[in-house]
């Protein structure tokens, strides 16, 4: 089945890929947006825009019936849910099921399966994949998390069953720590996702964040399109990307692969996402979720493999097999993203809004940018604080990096604070330049005593 029109169900600059990926395709898109985003780029892009309701997420963009009400408006065929808000909610896609629409990611049968993350771990567990010890399921009340925590051992992790993006996420060094965020994980987990349930997990220390590229069509066919870094973190929020991981070996890059291409086949995984691990000091990978959607970072694995993947999963949601064979998937050289926010890195990574006074973005050989900004564009406070992907190609990983370090340099943004200054100290630091990375490298020793 081919698409004439697909409604994209999600702001920002995945908004922009995906209209992007649909005018390649000679499909129409079809925008929503908040009255927040009324002079927003997606709503200047797309070939249609619906307004969905106020500022506020759970008011739009997190608004079911106001999302599926614009589609069947607009004469769509097909949402693209982006990633975040509605991407890996089961009973969205069942919906849009039962409305005659095409869901763009998972069946709601396989986003069911993975929409808890603590269960997921059980059904990996039970798939022979290495877990982090923590809860069964998704725990109830802050007595029974102080019971698991004191089981497993501090430190912990409160972490959103429905998450992703390392919101609703918590540290717990203590007794007394875990009953203080209990209610914010909680929170906010409820207000990203629409859902406030949380596991525990033992939180592993000095590890890497590796997470393998999975797409599966509806014929039994799965492809691991390799592995990404993300072990440059602050906060449990992805800063760095890269691919292939410049930390990891041939053997145990090809046994993550395994892992997750052979798990992804057993729990009758369609479309595209990825398989999460943590690598400690021993080289020892723990499966950690399944992100049942397009990643922020799916950029780089399109730089080495050459493959749109928005196109594919758009070609996969349309009941196509897959484009290619493992044998025909070639990583290329290196690939960086850094990940520009509206945030001061002086003052905790502290969102910032305004109005972007000046925006001149980077270009050049190697230069990809993806960013949904504009000279004149209004930062809200209302959503996710990103404003551009930079991703850097070179034949190598010192050439990558050098790319990166002249398109940060040219990037030039005025009337926010940014980000762009703590992605000039990482990339000059030895310890990066080494690979020498761990997830918790920047929260614990900052980025200044990083370069030294």
């Amino acid at each position: 089945m081919s698409f004439d029109k697909i409604l994209i169900a999600n702001r920002g600059e995945i908004a922009v890929r995906v209209i992007r990926a649909c005018r390649e395709l000679g499909i129409q898109s079809v925008a929503v947006y908040s009255e927040a985003d009324a002079h927003s780029l997606p709503v200047h892009l797309a070939d249609e825009a619906i307004c969905i309701g106020p500022a506020r997420a759970r008011d739009s963009y997190l608004n079911i019936p106001a999302i599926i009400s614009a589609a069947l408006i607009s004469g769509a065929q097909a949402i693209h849910p982006g990633y975040g808000f509605l991407s890996e909610n089961a009973d969205f896609s069942e919906v849009c099921r039962e409305h005659g629409l095409v869901f763009i990611g998972p069946p709601p049968e396989v986003l069911a399966k993975f929409h808890d993350k603590a269960a997921t771990r059980a059904l990996m567990k039970q798939y022979g994949l290495p877990i982090v010890p923590g809860s069964d399921g998704p725990v109830r009340t802050v007595s029974e998390a102080l019971r698991i925590a004191e089981a497993i051992g501090y430190p912990v992790m409160l972490k959103a069953r429905a998450g992703g993006g390392g919101r609703g996420m918590r540290k717990a060094e203590s007794a007394r720590d875990l009953q203080r965020l209990w209610d914010q994980a909680r929170g906010e987990a409820k207000a990203s996702f629409g859902d406030d349930g949380i596991y525990i997990e033992r939180n592993l220390e000095g590890v890497r964040h590796i997470e393998a590229q999975i797409v599966a069509d509806a014929h039994g066919n799965v492809i691991c399109f390799g592995e990404r870094e993300c072990s440059i973190q602050r906060r449990n929020q992805k800063m760095i990307e890269e691919a292939p991981s410049a930390s990891l070996g041939v053997d145990l890059q090809q046994r993550i692969a395994r892992l997750a291409a052979d798990a992804a086949r057993r729990a009758g995984y369609r479309s595209l996402g990825t398989f999460e691990f943590l690598v400690d000091k021993e080289n020892r990978p723990y499966f950690i979720e399944v992100n049942a959607r397009i990643q922020v970072e799916h950029t780089v694995t399109e730089a080495v493999t050459g493959v749109d993947l928005v196109k594919e999963q758009i070609a996969l949601a349309g009941g196509e097999p897959l484009s290619l064979s493992e044998e025909q998937v070639w990583v290329k050289g290196h690939a960086i993203e850094c990940r520009i926010n509206a945030e001061d890195p002086a003052q905790s990574f502290a969102p910032s809004t305004g109005v972007l006074t000046t925006y001149l973005p980077p270009a050049g050989p190697g230069i990809r940018l993806d960013s949904h900004c504009f000279q004149g564009y209004e930062v809200p406070p209302y959503y996710d604080s990103l404003l551009a992907k930079v991703i850097a190609w070179g034949r190598d990983r010192p050439e990558a990096v050098a790319r990166m370090q002249r398109a940060l340099d040219e990037f030039t943004i005025v009337g926010v604070t940014t980000n762009i200054s703590a992605h000039r100290k990482i990339l000059a630091s030895d310890l990066f330049r080494e690979g020498k990375v761990t997830t918790h490298l920047i929260d614990t020793v900052g980025i200044e005593a990083l370069v030294g």
